[in-house]
């Protein structure tokens, strides 16, 4: 898989500067910082859903056209706000709803479960269902907005390692856009660290986790690993 790198993303809203940022996705990028660092404008941008009144300026580069429904497809933080609760999972399906039984069965669940309702389902079981929803279209970037944020932590495992087995499978790239450093570590192999919508920090996880450069990044890394060893 060639990088995905956007040489420059600057979003404005009369004449405020909200986010200018640059990344590179090899395989797999945590875009990481506090609430208000512009994670999720940056998200929204990509996807061309903005709010009213911000403008966009991006520049990116890749061996695909990155377009929504197609080759990016997104997975939202809450499933439960994500999905109707009066209509069946299979009605769900707005694109490629032949392929939903199939895709049920890629991230280890029952067809059967396509009969049921929302209120029906745990919320690791909704989890998988948007993720199957969104990798229905066989996208080639996967946006990802803080998934596991509503899920204990034996479910925040379960899906991360979900995660990296599809992509092993699927051969796509992941944008995952989290406060969790801890999460992130385990699921992405770079990360880049932003603040008041700029770049912070950016390099291989690694490197960052045990080495960070910048302040903001050692209080992210010690707010999250607090008592935990980091291993890759």
């Amino acid at each position: 898989m060639g990088e995905f790198v956007c040489r420059s993303l600057k979003i404005v809203k009369e004449d405020r500067k909200y986010v200018d940022i640059s990344f590179a996705i090899r395989r797999s990028l945590a875009l990481v910082g506090e609430s208000g660092s512009g994670k999720s404008l940056t998200l929204k941008a990509l996807l061309g859903m903005l709010p009213a009144g911000f403008s966009v300026q991006m520049e990116c580069e890749s061996d695909f056209e990155p377009k929504r429904g197609s080759t990016l497809a997104y997975v939202p933080q809450n499933p439960f706000t994500a999905l109707s609760p009066l209509t069946k999972i299979k009605d769900q399906w707005i694109l490629f709803s032949e392929r939903a039984p199939e895709m049920v069965e890629a991230v280890g669940l029952e067809k059967a479960l396509l009969e049921r309702y929302v209120p029906e389902l745990s919320g690791g079981q909704l989890q998988r269902i948007v993720i199957a929803m969104a990798l229905a279209a066989e996208p080639r970037l996967l946006l990802l907005d803080e998934p596991t944020t509503a899920l204990d932590a034996n479910l925040r495992d379960v899906v991360v390692d979900l995660l990296l087995d599809l992509q092993e499978r699927l051969r796509f790239k992941m944008l995952f856009v989290t406060h969790d450093i801890s999460t992130a570590a385990r699921l992405c192999e770079d990360i880049t660290v932003i603040k008041e919508g700029t770049v912070m920090e950016s390099g291989p996880m690694e490197r960052v986790i045990r080495d960070p450069e910048s302040e903001y990044t050692r209080a992210l890394i010690a707010a999250n690993f607090a008592n935990r060893e980091f291993r890759r």
